[in-house]
C-alpha cells in the first residue's frame, strides 16, 4: 500500500483560498495525496467560495474552518501558504517537511456588486487550479 503525500493549505481565516485550495486538490489529486487546510485564525467558509466551487462540481459546503492549532503535533510533507500574511505569520509551518508559498488575491476583498464578487472568486478559484495543476500535477 502506497502512502498518500500530506499536504496541508494556510491562509490567514481558512474561509476561501485554502478552503478552495484543499477541495480542488482533494477532487483532482485524492488519489495521490491526503489534503487538510487551516488558518491562522478561524471563522467560517465562505458562501461565495462555496457557490464557485459547486459551479464546477466540487462540494465544499461541508467543511469547516480551522485553524493550525488543530494540525499540533500533526506531520505533512508539503504545507502551501497561500496568502501573503498567513506566510509572514508562519514562513514554515510546524510539523511540515517543506513549506512552499504561492500568494493569491484575497476574494474577500473584492468590491462591486454580488456578481463582480463572485466573478473575483472565480479568478482566484481557476488561478489557484493553474497552480496546483502545475505543482502537483506532474
Amino acid at each position: 500500500m502506497t502512502t498518500k503525500t500530506r499536504v496541508i493549505f494556510v491562509c490567514t481565516a481558512n474561509a476561501a483560498r485554502s478552503q478552495m485550495a484543499e477541495g480542488l486538490m482533494r477532487a483532482k489529486y485524492g488519489d495521490r495525496y491526503e489534503v487538510f487546510s487551516a488558518g491562522t485564525r478561524q471563522t467560517k467558509v465562505s458562501r461565495s467560495a462555496i457557490v464557485v466551487m459547486q459551479e464546477i462540481g466540487i462540494d465544499i459546503s461541508h467543511h469547516r474552518s480551522k485553524t493550525l492549532d488543530e494540525f499540533r503535533g500533526e506531520s505533512f510533507d508539503i504545507a502551501v501558504t497561500l496568502c501573503d500574511n498567513a506566510h509572514a505569520i508562519c514562513p514554515y509551518v510546524p510539523g511540515a517537511k517543506k513549506t512552499l508559498h504561492h500568494g493569491f488575491a484575497d476574494p474577500h476583498l473584492i468590491p462591486g456588486s454580488d456578481e463582480t464578487i463572485l466573478d473575483g472568486y472565480r479568478r482566484v478559484r481557476d488561478e489557484i487550479a493553474g497552480w496546483i495543476d502545475g505543482e502537483f500535477g506532474k
